[in-house]
């Protein structure tokens, strides 16, 4: 291709040559210098004396005069077939009268003169070839509009290996065995076993899943073919299924490879939906997927990784062992393993010695791999903005309310009432968090505003957190009607700055009655069913499987937990009305305070949630189990005891902000 490329240029710089020179034949080489005169002016000269010499060129028609003491040169022209004698006879001039030059014409000239006439032809010619050429060029990209747009990485490029992937040890230990297998494939086959064809890699963005397919491919050394879902999918029909087969051909030429495509829901989404029929051009290509990952041979050695966000709407035929037979999970990472993403990050970066990134992993619960290393960037441009040589605390703090929040707008002025009303706002929140003891400890509030929030009030959690209880829910429900309470008791009246927080407060409290079970009036039932668009995978209605009169309850419980938070928060800042203006006045005078700022203007210690329940210690139905597993042992016996089923995990929200 690069030798293609090279002849076409050359062919199009060999045409811009010829023009050029075929325009300065044509249009400068029979232009001389010196003023144009006629043969009447120049025979007058001649008489007056003025004329030193005449100068032409055999076979010209084109005469230079030159002039006595002057460095003028005029010129004229011969007609034709007239010699220069027989021209100046006819104005009485004889040849003794004046010294005429003739100078032999050149081999060269004589070649310059073909040339004028022959490369403007030669021009037209080299237009209408190259016209042609790219006229072929374009049926050649037409021939080729189902090939394969996938992007190869071979093993001379620098790759990616496990030790830069962090946070996921679970999913790593997965795919060691597909790296074992792409190494020494021997060593399987002499035990029968089939590695994983297929291997789906599901999770929220930003956790690493294209990134942990390169290391796999790193890891093993072997080629690394990525390709996007929606490459394949085009209007034309049936060229996503020939990119699909051209892709597939490529990796068995290849073999042992791997074959990345990211976002498969994009192509692999449930068949049936009852739009496009089975000519739907989408369809096509997930059918041809489904043919080319069961039609490998028990010899070819070529593995298909994929990623998506959306499991639940794939096809169950794309899903089924021997096409996908694994299925590895990439969560956020808890406090350990964003300590291990942000090492790796801040590898080759210079850290002031005060900086601990264990300190930092605890300040990012919820934080995503692709944020942590967003965090670390941002930092890094602060501090270059800044002109410093070392990135520190200060700017780490600040690139995680970057990240969180947006940067500042310190360029938006705010009037002093609606400074003022910020701040007894963002203090209510505080105020609140602080005195509940199921609410999380407040980390940090400020009136600054950033991104589309006014200001904010960033509340952490102690401790990485996988469950929610209902206590811990109705705390968050009070936090966030604190801003609220708080602009209606100190001014008398309610702004649009609490918005947001009442949207949130009203979908968590909605969500506790009809998703988790949390309303004694109604009990541990589940209301309602999501109806999502296949095709773009979004709600756009809920499926009402209750009457109007269960209806009309979830609405009175979701009014009564509101009420109640309400209530809650308004008795907590009447109490506390002192510390409130404090808050406040401190927000207005420093526009952001941490939580130690809050906590010294308290002599008592922040309460704390009191543990109700038996003592953390194991089961006794496990223990009895393991205890009648020893005795049977004992006797000869081997009865294998069912594992205790786990609690399921519950849908977790983010933490209030």
């Amino acid at each position: 291709m690069s030798d293609n490329k090279w002849l076409r240029n050359g062919f199009v710089w060999m045409i811009l040559i010829i023009a050029v020179v075929a325009v300065w034949f044509t249009f400068l080489g029979n232009d001389s210098r010196g003023q144009r005169i006629t043969l009447a002016d120049l025979a007058a000269d001649i008489k007056a004396g003025k004329v030193e010499r005449l100068v032409m060129t055999e076979g010209s028609s084109q005469v230079q005069v030159q002039y006595v003491g002057s460095q003028e040169v005029k010129v004229t022209n011969l007609p034709a077939n007239v010699s220069i004698f027989d021209a100046l006879n006819e104005y009485g001039i004889r040849p003794d009268q004046v010294d005429i030059q003739v100078n032999p014409a050149s081999q060269w000239g004589n070649w310059l003169g073909a040339l004028t006439y022959i490369l403007p032809l030669v021009f037209v010619i080299g237009f209408f070839v190259f016209v042609m050429r790219q006229a072929q060029g374009t049926n050649n990209q037409a021939l080729s509009f189902g090939k394969s747009r996938a992007r190869v990485f071979t093993s001379n490029r620098p790759t990616v290996t496990f030790d830069d992937v962090a946070g996921v040890d679970e999913a790593k230990e997965e795919l060691r065995e597909i790296v074992e297998f792409l190494k020494y494939p021997e060593k399987f086959a002499a035990l029968g076993a089939r590695i994983p064809r297929g291997v789906l890699l599901v999770g929220p963005p930003g956790t690493g899943k294209t990134l942990l397919s390169r290391a796999v491919a790193g890891e093993a050394g072997v080629p690394f073919f990525s390709v996007s879902g929606s490459e394949f999918v085009e209007m034309f029909v049936g060229v996503g299924a020939s990119r699909v087969r051209d892709l597939f051909d490529q990796a068995k030429r290849n073999a042992p490879c791997i074959v990345f495509i990211d976002e498969i829901d994009a192509v692999g989404r449930q068949r049936g939906a009852g739009l496009g029929g089975s000519h739907d051009e989408r369809e096509q290509t997930l059918n041809q997927i489904l043919v080319e990952m069961d039609g490998f041979d028990s010899t070819t050695n070529v593995i298909v990784i994929a990623a998506t966000n959306r499991p639940d709407v794939l096809d169950p035929a794309l899903l089924r062992p021997g096409r996908f037979d694994r299925q590895v999970v990439l969560d956020r990472p808890d406090l350990n393993g964003r300590l291990a993403i942000l090492r790796v990050h801040a590898r080759g970066k210079p850290l002031e010695s005060d900086v601990s990134l264990e300190e930092l992993a605890r300040q990012t619960p919820g934080f995503s791999g692709a944020d942590l290393e967003n965090l670390i960037n941002e930092a890094a441009i602060l501090a270059a903005r800044r002109n410093k040589k070392t990135i520190g605390r200060r700017e780490l703090f600040e690139a995680i309310d970057r990240v969180v929040a947006g940067p500042e707008r310190k360029s938006r002025v705010l009037s002093e009432r609606e400074k003022l009303m910020t701040a007894y706002h963002e203090a209510g929140h505080a105020l609140v968090a602080r005195m509940l003891p199921h609410a999380d400890p407040v980390h940090k509030v400020s009136i600054v505003a950033r991104g589309m929030m006014g200001g904010y009030t960033r509340v952490l959690p102690e401790e990485d957190r996988f469950f929610w209880t209902k206590k811990q829910f109705e705390a968050q429900l009070a936090v966030f009607m604190g801003g609220h309470v708080a602009e209606e008791l100190v001014f008398q009246e309610v702004s649009t700055g609490a918005a947001n927080d009442i949207e949130r407060a009203t979908n968590l409290a909605r969500r506790m009655v009809t998703e988790y079970g949390m309303s004694e009036r109604l009990g541990p039932l589940s209301f309602g069913k999501k109806e999502e668009l296949i095709f773009l995978g979004r709600e756009i209605s809920e499926q009402r499987n209750y009457s109007d009169q269960v209806a009309y309850e979830i609405d009175q419980e979701v009014r009564r937990l509101i009420e109640e938070a309400y209530n809650r928060a308004k008795e907590i800042l009447l109490q506390h009305m002192d510390k409130l203006e404090k808050i406040a006045m401190l927000l207005v005078e420093r526009e952001t305070i941490d939580g130690s700022d809050i906590e010294a203007l308290f002599d008592e210690p922040r309460p704390r949630p009191e543990l109700v329940g038996p003592p953390l210690t194991r089961p006794a139905a496990v223990i009895a189990a393991e205890q009648a597993r020893d005795r049977e042992q004992a006797d000869g016996q081997d009865l294998s005891v069912p594992p205790v089923p786990k609690p399921s995990p519950q849908i977790r929200p983010q933490p209030a902000s």
